[in-house]
């Protein structure tokens, strides 16, 4: 088959796809990404297809990554001012794609890659899709937290069926947001059809649910094509073939993390950290007081490096794959970003959880609920009350069991294979049973 993957977002957005894409290339198919430019340096090099798709990301615009991660109004100024916008180049850069190469057998879409049901409606392609949280699915059975009203979630504990109020109120917010997405439908003679924040963007012939079990159990108002796979991994870094497929650690990191004890880990994944504020200085003044090693982990901004002159204890670097990095941790703090959850509850590790905005203040409160993390509120964020909130995961053991638990339950889960055999089963068309002649 010729398989056509399309998303915008993050390295968070994109590894899994990456993951899956190897995965089947090694099965014998051909594979192709449709991204924003930014990610060819990371998917060519393996071997796979790229195509870009605009709008264009830029990885170092940290007034964009700031619109986008408010925590009141990101959702919809990224969804407004970037990507609808450029909703009619999505679809022609989209639909380029799918058709190269003598035509995709199979086009599978991310929910953020609003053109994907277009172009499958228009040329009648075989279509799939994929979530990566919860969050995505909007189910009154286990409602989201909603960034901007987090009181909703907190009412849904003390009143029955709040939830169920969740829906239809999200709906009625957003309701003028998906106007230039009807209108591009208008113009390629389509009608309206279902909305595309809650339901046109789920494949009716297969949904690809690509988190663990652990994250959300099946609701009964998912879409029926759901399949929860479990996570699939993939943290390589760009580069040649062999860096891609790297996930060895820097030997300045592997020798600071032979030197002593577990560390302390704090990260803001791929995209927050364009935001940091003082996330790492803070940090670094709650390992001292906590008298703990740590490892910073500050992206490619020199303004994300602590001001103060710490100690030797105190190791900070620009990145390092969380898949080698997580399992030598004490404990993690980080954002709440769907890739770096799963990594550390792969890793079976506590957490503390500063979340921003979209899925992860959802995020955070299922690892609070699954007895393996602490959530912090940005605004929050300091040194001592930081400390405060590690210390108390440190000494209470009971966090750490929970956390090797889940570690345990997504070991058993080969989200790749599973989620791979379901493509492989839906891509291929039905067999034909010949009549027999009379």
């Amino acid at each position: 088959m010729r398989i056509v993957f399309a998303t915008f977002g993050t390295f968070g957005d994109v590894n899994p796809l990456i993951g899956l894409a190897l995965e089947l290339q090694r099965r014998g198919h051909q594979v192709s990404l449709a991204a924003p430019e930014m990610f060819r340096s990371k998917v060519e090099p393996l071997g796979l297809g790229f195509f870009p798709m605009r709008p264009e990301q830029d990885p170092s615009n940290k007034a964009l990554v700031s619109m986008i991660y408010d925590i009141k109004r990101g959702t919809e100024r990224g969804l407004r001012e970037f990507l609808f916008p450029a909703l009619r180049e999505s679809y022609e850069d989209l639909l380029a794609a799918v058709r190269a190469e003598g035509g995709a057998d199979l086009l599978i879409s991310g929910e953020l890659a609003y053109a994907g049901p277009l172009v499958a409606e228009i040329i009648g392609v075989r279509w799939a899709s994929y979530v990566l949280a919860p969050f995505s699915f909007f189910s009154a059975w286990d409602p989201p937290v909603l960034p901007p009203f987090p009181n909703l979630a907190r009412a849904q504990t003390f009143i029955p069926f709040t939830g169920h109020l969740v829906r239809p109120f999200a709906r009625w917010v957003t309701r003028a947001w998906c106007e230039p997405v009807y209108a591009l439908r208008e113009e390629l003679g389509l009608t309206p059809g279902l909305s595309p924040l809650f339901d046109a963007k789920h494949a009716p012939g297969l949904v690809l649910a690509l988190f663990s079990r652990v994250l959300g159990e099946r609701q009964p108002d998912w879409p029926e094509s759901t399949l929860t796979s479990g996570f699939v991994f993939y943290d390589g870094a760009a580069g040649s073939e062999a860096d891609a497929r790297n996930t060895t650690l820097a030997p300045d990191l592997e020798a600071f993390l032979s030197a002593g004890p577990p560390p302390l880990v704090f990260t803001l994944g791929s995209a927050a950290v364009l935001d940091a504020g003082d996330f790492y200085e803070q940090s670094a003044r709650a390992a001292q007081m906590l008298k703990r090693r740590a490892v910073l982990l500050v992206g490619s901004d020199p303004a994300n490096r602590p001001r103060t002159h710490f100690s030797s204890e105190i190791f900070t670097a620009s990145y390092a794959p969380f898949s080698t990095l997580f399992p030598r941790a004490a404990l993690i703090v980080h954002q709440g970003g769907v890739g770096t959850t799963a990594q550390a509850l792969r890793a079976g590790k506590p957490m503390l959880v500063m979340p921003y905005s979209h899925d992860q203040p959802d995020n955070a409160r299922r690892m609070r609920r699954l007895g393996v993390a602490k959530t912090i509120q940005r605004k929050h964020y300091r040194a001592v009350r930081a400390a405060a909130y590690i210390r108390a995961l440190l000494e209470n053991p009971g966090y750490a069991e929970k956390a090797a638990g889940a570690a345990r339950v997504i070991a058993e889960e080969d989200g790749l294979r599973s989620a791979c055999d379901a493509i492989e089963g839906f891509g291929r068309p039905p067999v034909q049973l010949e009549k027999k002649q009379g």
